[in-house]
């Protein structure tokens, strides 16, 4: 899915903008470190909460996104 690879590469770019490690961010965020390489290796069934614990540190959160390309339905 479109959207799952806009997150991966926005969690990844972002940590290492900040010179952290996968480490240093489930650290600075409260959450696993498990969880944070699930999601940059795009686990699909991820909490929406600790999605949402890490892009806080990011300054964005998830939210409803209208599609406006409709191939991204399918």
């Amino acid at each position: 899915m479109h959207a799952t690879k806009e997150l991966i590469e926005f969690v990844k770019t972002r940590r290492k903008q900040l010179g952290l490690t996968q480490k240093d961010l489930a650290e600075r965020d409260g959450v696993g470190l498990r969880f944070v390489r699930d999601l940059e290796q795009g686990k699909e069934s991820l909490q929406l909460d600790k999605v949402n614990q890490v892009l806080v540190l990011f300054g964005h959160k998830m939210g409803p996104i209208e599609i406006q390309d409709r191939s991204e339905l399918m």
